[in-house]
């Protein structure tokens, strides 16, 4: 017995959710764990240069598994051509329409939830995962008022790029405040309550940096600015070292702005317990104002 195990994510114009992985990975640990041996096909776009369904010959395998998901539509009608030689078995899926040939294709369907049937729990709560850091990436806009010197579309590029490669859950934030939009907070209370819970803070943004900071959460701080603006004095301002400040070098038209590994060091000392932020350090601006409003 050698089983392809397939589903959504196997799809190159398919859907690839968290959910439609762990079952798939449900399914091989069941598998292997019974001494089966199995592969899974995936999209060249999820896992390039992994196992896709061009080159999963059916002929090497004899059975093939479709796990989770709604069966429907002509990529997995497909599945029933390419792999009519296999036993096929849908598991963990939603059942729309008996009748349809999605689902008649299969021998066998074992549905999470189906017309006059009883559900069942979902694969994905089966496979057991790994806890990662939880990043929120907090970047600014284009800041026009630096002219020439504002190197933000390029910086957030390479930056966001090289996020993209690190083992971590990202969590896009925006400090902007607005109570028509319920993808944005209305109040910093909101803001601030989000920023306690993640592990580290990821920005191009001045507030990005104080608000980490002021509840204890480290924050990697990329000036945007050539020769570094307010982000680099406000670290300064906080003595907080982990500030990549974009300099001359490597500002020309082909050359990259930020070092891959200057930014891995500063995350890894980040999570470090050297990367925990002390107490706010005060500012004298307030005392200051009332000064010169004559105030005491």
């Amino acid at each position: 017995m050698r089983v392809l195990v397939t589903g959504w994510p196997s799809f190159l114009h398919g859907e690839a959710t968290a959910g439609d992985v762990l079952a798939m990975e449900a399914v091989r640990r069941a598998l292997a764990g019974a001494g089966v041996r199995c592969e899974l096909a995936w999209s060249p776009v999820l896992r390039p240069g992994g196992l896709d369904l061009d080159r999963a010959d059916p002929g090497r395998y004899t059975h093939l598994v479709f796990a989770c998901g709604p069966l429907h539509g002509p990529q997995v009608e497909e599945l029933h051509r390419r792999y009519a030689r296999c036993t096929r078995v849908a598991v963990g899926v939603s059942v729309i329409d008996p009748a349809g040939p999605a689902v008649t294709g299969f021998d066998a369907v074992l549905a999470r939830d189906a017309p006059a049937a009883p559900p069942r729990t979902d694969l994905a709560a089966l496979p057991e995962t790994p806890r990662v850091p939880v990043a929120g990436v907090v970047l600014a806009p284009g800041q026009a008022e630096y002219g020439t010197r504002r190197l933000h579309d390029r910086v957030e590029r390479e930056l966001t790029e090289w996020l993209a490669a690190r083992e971590c859950a990202r969590l896009p934030l925006d400090t902007r405040l607005d109570p028509r939009d319920w993808r944005l907070c209305t109040t910093a209370a909101e803001l601030e309550s989000v920023l306690r819970r993640l592990d580290l803070v990821v920005t191009t943004r001045l507030h990005g940096l104080v608000l980490a900071l002021k509840n204890g959460v480290p924050a990697l701080a990329v000036d945007p600015v050539r020769g570094g603006a307010k982000v680099t004095a406000q670290a300064r301002a906080w003595s907080w070292p982990a500030v990549v400040t974009v300099g001359e070098r490597g500002t020309g038209q082909d050359g990259p702005l930020l070092d891959p590994d200057e930014l891995d060091r500063w995350w890894d000392w980040c999570r470090s317990p050297e990367g925990v932020p002390g107490p706010a350090p005060g500012t004298p601006l307030i005392g200051e104002l009332l000064a010169v409003l004559g105030v005491r």
